[in-house]
């Protein structure tokens, strides 16, 4: 393995100029037909077969080496984020707006070189399906990669994904045991008022007062209904309402992020939206309207599979770097609609003292290149022997 993690750190250089190219053209959810190209394009370059258009933009690269009728399937996310980035880099993003500040780039720069390393060396026994996903940040690419017969049209024993996470030590992996990661629901609340002008509001009805109440009113859920042993959230992150301090607008939006971790708690935090919406509406003589988005799942590594991966982690790594127990999260996955038709993990590799994903200054650790892409070889030559 030693020979094989120096080989793609020679490589970490083309697997950089593949990082910056897709984090200089990032594209938002479901919209990402020329980052798709370019994957498609170097995959066939390099004699796998491939399917583009799986799940609208998903592709599924698949190379047989061998006798063996074995196959694992090995996942990468490529879609941007509506955020404008705020770095001083020289290969930041060209479209103003949008951004790769999750690290979708790094993920699938990973995958690649991996990709490259597996049909120069096919030292293999098996099948490998490496699937490159679009739209995880809006929770439809997984999904619409399934209904398009994702694991019918191209069978595998097993599928795996990966993800950076700042906080964490660089370069180190990370795994846990069953339920990693949160079910997410992402709703948007309309409040309708009256419009008027700010020195007459005896005439108007002011949706920006009833949704300021309302975002205290939710902060209540959590913390007064969900058991103080259970983990949920609900976040409102964007309240959206007039253009000027002397108008009182007709409407006010809310978005919200609500996460849970089991179907109990997320029936009883739905329902309280609901209810206080409603009540917090008609004290304020609003009228409104909950647009509910496409919902997540609970992310739920198979604990056999888990500790496989670990293991073929520590012998390429040393043990010293490989972590499982590692930590969970109320951050959300689509990879969880996979893991639910499959059998498989989902690890995480440390980002470092960076900031957060999502966060405008975010940047993904391109040291992890070479690492990741390691050990996705490591994986599929663990699995496939």
């Amino acid at each position: 393995m030693i020979a094989i993690r120096k080989e793609l750190e020679a490589a970490q250089g083309e697997m950089s100029e593949w990082f910056e190219h897709m984090h200089r053209h990032p594209e938002l959810s479901m919209h990402e037909d020329k980052t798709a190209a370019f994957i498609a394009d170097k995959l066939r370059g390099w004699g796998y077969e491939v399917e583009t258009g799986v799940g609208r933009h998903g592709i599924v690269a698949s190379m047989t080496v061998g006798s063996s009728g074995k196959a694992i399937g090995l996942r990468a996310d490529f879609d941007a984020l509506p955020i404008q980035e705020v770095n001083s880099l020289t290969y930041q993003s060209t479209v103003p707006g949008v951004a790769h500040l999750c690290g979708h780039d790094g993920h699938t720069a990973m995958l690649l070189g991996a990709a490259q390393h597996l049909a120069r060396t096919r030292a293999f026994n098996g099948t490998v399906r490496l699937i490159f996903q679009p739209a995880e940040e809006t929770m439809q690419g997984a999904p619409a990669m399934i209904r398009d017969g994702l694991f019918t049209r191209f069978p595998m024993d097993a599928v795996f994904g990966m993800h950076n996470m700042p906080g964490l030590k660089p370069g180190e992996f990370y795994f846990a045991d069953g339920d990693m990661m949160a079910a997410v629901d992402n709703w948007e609340i309309e409040l309708t008022g009256k419009g008027g002008h700010g020195s007459m509001p005896e005439l108007s009805i002011d949706p920006v007062v009833a949704g300021a109440s309302l975002v205290m009113a939710l902060q209540t859920i959590v913390a007064r209904n969900v058991a103080p042993q259970h983990r949920a959230v609900v976040t409102v992150g964007a309240f959206l309402s007039g253009n000027a301090g002397n108008v009182i607008a007709q409407t006010a939006t809310l978005r919200l992020s609500i996460r849970t971790t089991t179907p109990e708690d997320r029936d009883l935090v739905l329902g309280k939206v609901r209810s206080i919406t409603r009540t917090q509406a008609e004290c304020y003589d609003c009228s409104y309207e909950i647009r509910e988005g496409q919902p997540g799942a609970v992310l739920v590594n198979d604990p056999a599979e888990t500790a496989r991966a670990a293991a073929i982690a520590r012998a390429a790594f040393g043990e010293e770097v490989v972590h499982h127990p590692g930590p969970t999260y109320l951050g959300s996955e689509d990879f969880a609609f996979m893991l639910q038709q499959k059998k498989g993990t989902y690890c995480l590799i440390g980002n470092g003292d960076t900031k957060m994903v999502h966060h405008p200054e975010y940047m993904f650790d391109k040291t992890n290149l070479p690492i990741g892409a390691a050990y996705w070889v490591a994986l599929v030559q663990g699995y496939l022997a």
